[in-house]
């Protein structure tokens, strides 16, 4: 059986709007091993993206209890959660978030200035980020410069530059046409089999059926968790 890497139990969510309580997570209790590919999904409003923030160490639960990588995460401070999201977690986001005046290679290294890394060492770590997800000749390009799916393997080379435990992405190729979000998500589905762990969080089918299991909130619950064995990206790719 594979290693836990994340475990969460009775994780609820409340936010407070006036004189109203909006509870966006209702005691959830489950586990991702490490290596797993993960999808998220949902309607609006059904609790995924709370689920995802919490996940990223952005926020804090109001009840209940999350370790990531055998650390109980969910009551450290600010600046604890500042160090573990540097250290333990990369970030993929739907529009990219990347600085327009940055070269591609920059931006990769960025996280890199936050970790003690050596200067001399943090373009060969971002380089070969870049190299992995297909953009060794991009490396002195500004985003401008890029297609969307360019910037969102940029973006994903930033994610894995600090080697970490967990991929989150949101909504990855909500920016990008079809073929190229085909394109992407055949990237991660890769990486994962490179064993690094990823979840993703979309609310298109398509996006989700290259993980190895669907998880699907809908008002602020889990109603399905479910292995998934439609997530062939060669075939999709044909």
């Amino acid at each position: 059986m594979a290693e836990t890497l994340i475990r969460v139990e009775r994780l609820a969510k409340e936010y407070r709007m006036g004189s109203n309580i909006v509870m966006a997570l209702r005691g959830v209790s489950l586990t991702i091993a490490r290596g797993e590919f993960v999808a998220v999904m949902g309607p609006s409003g059904s609790g995924k993206s709370t689920f995802m923030n919490l996940l990223g160490c952005l926020d804090h639960p109001s009840e209940g209890a999350y370790w990531l990588d055998d650390e109980e995460v969910s009551r450290l401070s600010g600046d604890a959660l500042a160090i573990t999201r540097n250290r333990k977690l990369g970030f993929v986001f739907q529009h990219f978030n990347l600085l327009a005046r940055t070269t591609a290679l920059d931006n990769v290294s960025l996280p890199l200035l936050y970790s003690e890394v050596p200067a001399s060492e943090r373009k060969q770590l971002a380089a070969h980020r870049l190299q992995q997800v297909g953009l060794a000749e991009r490396m002195d390009h500004h985003p401008s410069q890029l297609s969307g799916g360019q910037q969102q393997r940029v973006a994903i080379a930033r994610a894995l530059v600090n080697n970490p435990k967990l991929v989150l992405a949101d909504e990855p190729t909500g920016a990008l046409d079809s073929r190229t979000s085909i394109e992407i998500m055949a990237l991660l589905q890769q990486l994962n089999r490179e064993g690094i762990t990823i979840v993703v969080v979309t609310h298109e089918h398509d996006v989700a059926d290259f993980a190895g299991r669907i998880i699907t909130f809908r008002d602020g619950q889990v109603m399905e968790d479910k292995t998934n064995v439609a997530n062939d990206a060669a075939a999709m790719l044909t």
